[in-house]
């Protein structure tokens, strides 16, 4: 127990929970300010982050071998790893009110968006382990780097066409059809290219500059360990 409580990811599912919370007061102290519940949809945003995360997680813990169980969760998690950087884009509702500051619901969005993405982040590191037993690491890094511009396209459909993941099963032919037409004629569709290829190239160097400060982290402490 003390060990799995002194784990780096241990304290991290501690840290994410406490800017859940942190999140959460901002968004209940704006309402009781303003007695307007304009971000209280942020919270919803939130939770959809969270669900990538227990999905990988659940295939972490419990050590799910069953290919097809794998592959079936692995399927959900695509579907609903575009929320945890969907949050960046709630910054086009920052505007100036009358009610509040516009710098308090920028702290509210970022937060909101801070949290959704480690999360994100987070269970794509657990996926990637998940992978390392299928394949080799430069196979891997490109999955990842796939699995971020798909994201990416993901946000795309969610903030300018507002379709939401569970579509997949309430409107598959009109997603699909969406979707078709933009690999069909993409000349027609610039902004949808243009957001899906600057945001992939945005979440390709944030989420590998996190891996690499992390793995640098383990680094550390486990050298610290051998050497006490």
């Amino acid at each position: 127990m003390k060990k799995l409580m002194e784990s780096p990811r241990f304290k991290m599912n501690i840290l994410l929970v406490f800017m859940t919370l942190f999140c959460i007061s901002l968004s209940l102290f704006r309402y009781y300010i303003t007695e307007t519940k304009v971000f209280f949809f942020l919270n919803w945003n939130l939770f959809l982050a969270w669900v990538p995360l227990w999905l990988s997680s659940i295939i972490m813990a419990f050590h799910i071998k069953s290919k097809l169980s794998i592959a079936m969760i692995m399927i959900v998690w695509i579907l609903f790893f575009p929320n945890s950087p969907y949050i960046l884009t709630d910054l086009f509702h920052l505007k100036v009110r009358n009610t509040i500051p516009i710098w308090y619901d920028l702290i509210v969005i970022l937060s909101y968006a801070w949290t959704g993405l480690i999360c994100g982040f987070l269970s794509l590191i657990d996926i990637e382990k998940l992978l390392s037993g299928y394949s080799n690491e430069r196979t891997i890094n490109g999955i990842v780097v796939l699995f971020l511009f798909m994201s990416s396209f993901g946000v795309y459909l969610g903030r300018f066409l507002r379709w939401n993941s569970w579509d997949i099963l309430n409107n598959p032919f009109g997603l699909f059809n969406d979707i078709v037409v933009r690999f069909i004629y993409p000349l027609e569709y610039t902004k949808t290219w243009g957001v899906t290829l600057l945001m992939g190239i945005m979440l390709n160097f944030m989420y590998f500059t996190f891996k690499l400060i992390r793995n640098n982290n383990e680094k550390h402490v486990r050298s610290e360990n051998i050497d006490y």
